[in-house]
């Protein structure tokens, strides 16, 4: 401690120097000493530090000045309080000096101290307390009239003051307003904009008393009819406070607007750009208190986009009713009025932003936008000034995007895809797809102005429009290519706008059929190839993209002759020496290099016979690139592309050396180039299999055995189908590796993560080891490898997982499907096995599931035993062995219908204790059989199930609605209606099985079945309103499930069914009841469920149909939902992390209410003797509130709140809350531990 204080007192002795340079010297050493955390002075050195630093504000020397302002930032957190207070006194005093250099250093210094000054709970004291001081000190200079640049200061500090530490300025709140509301009438403009920066700055956190205080004063000035300056002045202001304050404007709009729409109408160029701006703010702000507004603000846009008074458009084809009354009256003042004078420009740009305000706020309008804004907009594409163009293709391109929705730009459908297998198209699409023509009409003259900005404009609209309407460009493109031609051949042309030119035809040729552009080959290619050889990395790599997709234009994929009239021969050459020369050169940056690659692959897969000689050596040359690490994945991709191409390339000359490359890489830790390669791999094996030799294969062979292993599955699978492959077309190679390869597989086969791909590819495999006879193991030996793990004795059958049981099951009928000589066999010992009740239980188990799944294939048509084993199955005493009975018959039933139906419906009637298992096997057959072969039997399965909906057991009305659900898609027209019938049935349990049996029907994929339940879906939902508790709780699981997968089919009926939504969101007291159980007594809530169900179906919303809320009603709810049962509560605490990230608008108005409640979670104790699970239960729910906590105070202006600011600082100074808030942040950002998300593979 003492060498510090030496240290310390050392320097201060250097600064009393005479020397300016040893100042200068002793000034910075004590800065790098102050920077140091571990520095700690006593009293007396804090004192003579401060006082010495304050000393050399006034030096002569600037440079010493300078320094010392620096060191008073990081000294604030080394010193104690009265010392800080001393340096803020002092800089105070000295704001207000004479000295215009000493008042700049001190406002420099008052600056830097407020922005170190401590936010934890452990210095609020210390901030509070300085804040005052500056406070007060600052608002009595700001009454200093006689000097503008000591207001200006004070007024600057006072913005960082209040952006920074506005909260712990609550006391000075109303005597700052005071003091600010007169600067709006300086006669200087600088002290009046800082003034309303300033008031912006107090609004997020002042109490709303004093914001409709300041409301009010804005309203009453205006009102007086000020002059026009102050008028300017006071409508600023009003924009800057509905910037800042947000929703709180929301309340005085009624007031507010019709004042501003006074103003627009008065002549002054600025004024009605502020009126604008205004407006804009009102708009992004208070977009739900706007709607009655929204009218009269568009009529107003879209008057004064087109105000020019100073210039005649006379376009003939254009007809601007508006234009001409405004250029009559101004024809004669013209002389007078110089074009720099011409401010209207201001007017047009503010009113297009409050336009694509509009357009990004109320999405619900879009409809009604494409008949009122689009084609104002359009005619204003000819607008002179350029920043008002590019704010009009701005508003444009925002409208293009609202139409596209909620598809983005990585879903762009090509123009080759089936069009029958597109998503739904958006309602707004086919208005747009009207204008398309008027759109290129507009552009495609300016896209040879000499105005960069306006050709960058185009190229980015018209980009957005091929995103939009991916097609729709087609008829126009010999318009569009001069254009582009242009722009890439343009010597004044800057880099980025020859990257937009050519990302905008990368778009254009992804989006449309190649026939388009191949008679402007010719015009295209040699601009293209132009860029391709430019020196700039980007551009080369920008060109090389586009001509790939150019080179899938010349001849496209399966169409080898030219049957077309299109002759790619004449452009080959050019193509391939530019590309061939990118593709050599080793000294180019790795993005050219790799689309050199991709490029000259897609050459030979596409125009490969057409190369000739050069073919060899460009093979070579990708060989030499897979041998390199930087390109090898990308190399491997286009080995892939150019093995499978329809042209049947020869690849003999590097097979060798590439298949033992290719092995290598297997082994290497790097999955994304293990999955390619043995994409390639397969690739090379299905097409050239021919020309590998089999000793060529060996060093991938021994590469693959370790890859078949259940830590991933992806990695597996592809593997697998790779030996599939082999299996196929070289048998010979796999003998090797048999053993080691099928251990491998069986191990997956018995593991519980199998399913789907991977199991699909294993029964491939096992088929294909059958059919080729590539090993020694026959059919036999693999059966029993199979089976063998469930003979054993009890122990080890245990450890197999139920999943594996299914699998084997696939595999065992895979085998058989494909020895057909050995299926009968197989059958007779499979239903030995299940009648030997001294086999294992295991065994039967697997026996049985076997027998389903070689049923399924039509393994079992004919076998009466059959029937009797399963029926003696179901008598069984072991739930296991009646349950695979069930999935046994209905795999039967699958494969062989008119024997095993009515047998199964027959059961159903005449055994009610069986009743649940026949139901499941029934399932089976109307999930798998096609409605074809089911349409014979609907009748008499739909009368069945009918006779069992009112089941008393829950789980058999399940079942019953599920079987329902699922046959009505074999005939939906006829059967849809029935079930509506239905509905009007006097048992509740029926009510309640049809609308479970319409959830069914709702899948997550397009279905025909869709149009008829868009029609009818509105009378099941009315089921909502339902007297009986059960069936409106299933009717809000069916509501949940159509938001979910099929949002469309509810979109349009949210406004009826909100409100029975929202309804049953709230407790209701009469379902809540009180149980006596022993000497206790124990409340149980049965509106409990429905609630529950409720608040998914808001989840639920909030992904599928925001823009049909109204979230602020919304918000009530979850409001209400943050008091109630445990359950709910969590529910409701993820709701509102998802809002904060939807809408924050939204939430920071309701932001007060929304606080108590998670205040009161995360300071709830449970009671000392409560049992471990009320502990849980409870962290559990603290976790889940701090996490919505985090969310919110992850939005800037939560903080400004005063509620939710007092909230923090006691979570930041209690210990256990500022745990878990670092617990929850840490899960937010990492999840992982570094060494759980590494690549183990």
């Amino acid at each position: 401690m003492s060498s510090v204080s030496y240290h310390i007192s050392s320097l201060l002795e250097k600064m009393t120097s005479t020397d300016k340079d040893f100042r200068f010297m002793a000034t910075n050493d004590l800065m790098l000493e102050l920077q140091k955390d571990s520095i700690k002075l006593d009293e007396d050195s804090e004192r003579k530090v401060v006082n010495m630093l304050l000393r050399l504000l006034e030096d002569k020397n600037g440079e010493v000045q300078n320094l010392a302002v620096k060191c008073l930032a990081p000294l604030v957190s080394k010193v104690k309080e009265p010392q800080v207070e001393v340096m803020v006194d002092i800089l105070c005093t000295n704001m207000t000096s004479d000295k215009e250099q000493l008042r700049d250093i001190s406002s420099m210094g008052l600056k830097a101290v407020i922005a170190e000054l401590p936010l934890s709970a452990s210095g609020l004291s210390l901030t509070a307390s300085v804040c005052k001081k500056i406070t007060s000190q600052l608002i009595g200079a700001l009454g200093k009239q006689e000097d503008v640049s000591v207001q200006l200061e004070a007024l600057d500090i006072l913005c960082d003051m209040l952006g920074r530490l506005g909260g712990a300025l609550v006391g000075f709140h109303s005597s700052l307003l005071s003091s600010l509301l007169p600067q709006l009438t300086s006669s200087r403009m600088a002290v009046r904009k800082r003034s309303i920066l300033a008031l912006g700055q107090l609004v997020p956190c002042c109490s709303p008393a004093l914001f409709s205080q300041l409301t009010e004063h804005l309203l009453k000035e205006l009102a007086k009819n000020p002059q026009t300056s102050l008028m300017r002045t006071y409508i600023q202001c009003l924009a800057a406070v509905s910037r800042q304050g947000g929703h709180r404007v929301g309340e005085h709009l009624e007031k507010l607007i019709p004042m501003v729409v006074k103003f627009t109408s008065v002549e002054d160029d600025e004024l009605r750009e502020y009126c604008f701006q205004a407006f804009e703010a009102f708009i992004r702000r208070c977009p739900k208190e706007m709607s009655p507004h929204v009218a009269t603000v568009t009529k107003l846009c879209l008057k004064f986009m087109t105000f020019d008074p100073n210039y005649n458009y006379d376009d003939n084809e254009e007809d601007e009713d508006s234009m001409d009354i405004e250029d009559g009256a101004d024809e004669e003042s013209d002389d007078e009025y110089s074009d720099d004078d011409d401010m209207s420009w201001k007017v047009r740009r503010s009113a297009i932003k409050c336009l694509e305000a509009l357009i990004c706020t109320r999405r619900d309008l879009l409809l009604s936008f494409y008949s009122s804004i689009c084609p104002a907009l359009l005619a204003r594409f000819k607008e002179r000034e350029e920043n008002v163009k590019a704010d009009v293709f701005a508003a444009f391109s925002t409208l293009l995007r609202q139409t596209r929705g909620g598809s983005s730009h990585h879903s762009l459908i090509t123009a080759s895809s089936e069009p029958g297998k597109s998503q739904e198209e958006e309602p707004a699409v086919p208005l747009l797809k009207k204008e398309v023509p008027v759109i290129v009409k507009a552009l495609h003259k300016q896209l040879k102005e000499k105005s960069l900005k306006s050709r960058q404009g185009c190229f980015c609209l018209l980009t957005e429009l091929a995103y939009t309407v991916p097609g729709a460009l087609e008829e126009h493109i010999p318009v569009l290519i001069p254009g582009i031609v242009f722009s890439l051949t343009d010597k004044s042309t800057s880099s980025t706008m020859r990257i937009d030119a050519l990302s905008f035809f990368h778009v254009l040729l992804i989006s449309h059929h190649p026939q388009a552009f191949q008679p402007h080959m010719q015009t295209l290619l040699p601009a293209i190839l132009t860029c391709v050889e430019d020196t700039f990395y980007k551009i080369t790599s920008e060109a090389l993209l586009v001509t790939q997709q150019l080179i899938k234009v010349m001849r496209p994929q399966g169409q080898t002759t030219t049957s077309l009239g299109f002759d790619p021969k004449p452009f080959i050459q050019e193509v391939f020496s530019v590309t061939m020369k990118r593709l050599k050169a080793t000294d180019i940056d790795q993005e050219v290099k790799e689309r050199a690659i991709s490029c000259m692959g897609h050459m030979v897969c596409h125009l490969g016979d057409l190369l000739g000689t050069e073919l060899q050596g460009v093979l070579g040359i990708f060989l030499d690139r897979l041998k390199n690490e930087i390109t090898r994945l990308t190399a491997v991709k286009t080995l892939t592309l150019i093995s499978a191409s329809p042209l049947k390339i020869d690849m003999t000359s590097i097979l060798p050396e590439a298949l033992s490359v290719l092995g290598s890489f297997l082994r290497k830790n790097q999955r994304t180039l293990k999955l390619s390669t043995l994409a390639c791999l397969t690739a090379l094996v299905t097409h050239h299999a021919a020309s590998i030799k089999p000793a060529a294969l060996e060093p991938v062979l021994s590469e693959i055995p370790p890859l078949v292993d259940e830590s991933d599955m992806h990695v597996s699978q592809v593997s697998i189908t790779l030996l599939t492959c082999m299996a196929k077309a070289c048998p010979s190679s796999l003998a090797k590796i048999s053993s080691s390869v099928l251990s491998g597989v069986f191990k997956l086969v018995h593991s519980p993560l199998l399913q789907g791909g991977a199991l699909l590819a294993i029964l491939d495999f096992l088929q294909a080891l059958v059919v080729s006879k590539a090993i020694n193991l026959g059919y036999s030996q693999l059966l029993k490898s199979l089976m063998e793990p469930f003979q054993s004795s009890k122990s080890s059958a245990d450890v197999l997982h139920r999943q594996s049981y299914h699998s084997v099951a696939r595999c065992v009928a895979a085998l058989s499907s494909a020895s057909p000589k050995e299926m009968a066999g197989t059958v007779t010992s499979l239903i030995q096995q299940v009648k030997n009740s001294s086999s294992p239980e295991s065994a039967r188990v697997l026996s049985l599931l076997c027998l389903g799944e070689v049923g399924r294939s039509g393994g079992l048509a004919g076998s009466k035993e059959v029937q009797g084993v399963i029926l003696e199955a179901f008598s069984s005493t072991n739930e296991e062995i009646k349950t695979a009975a069930s999935c046994a018959l209905g795999g039967m039933a699958v494969g062989s219908l008119n024997e095993f139906l009515p047998f199964m419906l027959k059961e159903i009637s005449a055994q009610p204790r069986r009743q649940y298992l026949l139901l499941h096997s029934l399932k089976e057959v109307i999930s798998a059989c096609p409605a074809s072969s089911l349409s014979p039997h609907v009748e008499s399965i739909w009368a069945l199930l009918f006779q069992h909906c009112e089941s008393q057991e829950e789980g058999t009305r399940n079942l019953v609605a599920e079987c329902l659900g699922k046959l009505t898609f074999v005939n939906p027209a006829q059967l849809l209606p029935r079930l509506k019938q239905q509905l009007k049935a006097g048992s509740p349990l029926t009510r309640s099985t049809v609308v479970t049996a319409v959830k069914f029907t709702i899948v997550d994929h397009p279905a025909p079945i869709d149009s008829l339940l868009k029609d009818s879906i509105g009378d099941f939902l009315k089921t909502l309103q339902d007297s009986d508790i059960n069936v409106r709780r299933v009717a809000l699981v069916m509501f949940n499930s159509a938001a979910h997968n099929k949002p469309s089919l509810v979109q349009g009926l949210l406004g009826t069914i909100l409100p029975h939504l929202y309804k049953e969101t709230q407790i209701r007291k009469d379902l809540i009841r009180e149980v006596e159980m022993g000497p206790f007594k124990h409340t149980v809530d049965d509106g409990l469920d429905v609630r529950k169900a409720a608040f998914e179906c808001m989840y639920t919303l909030l992904d599928s149909c925001l823009e049909g809320l109204d979230v602020l009603q919304f918000l009530d709810h979850v409001e209400e939902g943050l008091k109630d049962h445990y359950d709910i509560r969590m529910l409701t605490f993820l709701m509102l992390a998802r809002l904060v990230s939807l809408c924050p608008a939204g939430v920071l108005q309701r932001l007060d209410r929304l606080v108590e409640p998670l205040k009161a979670t995360c300071t709830t104790k449970v009671k000392a003797g409560s049992v471990k699970q009320e502990f849980e239960k409870q962290e559990e729910l603290r976790r889940s509130a701090m996490r919505a906590v985090a969310a919110l105070l992850a939005v800037p202006e939560v903080e400004r709140s005063p509620s939710m600011a007092e909230f923090a600082n006691q979570i930041r100074s209690n210990a256990d809350m500022a745990s878990i808030y670092q617990s929850v942040q840490g899960g937010e950002a990492g999840g992982l531990c570094p060494t759980e998300s590494m690549d183990m593979s």
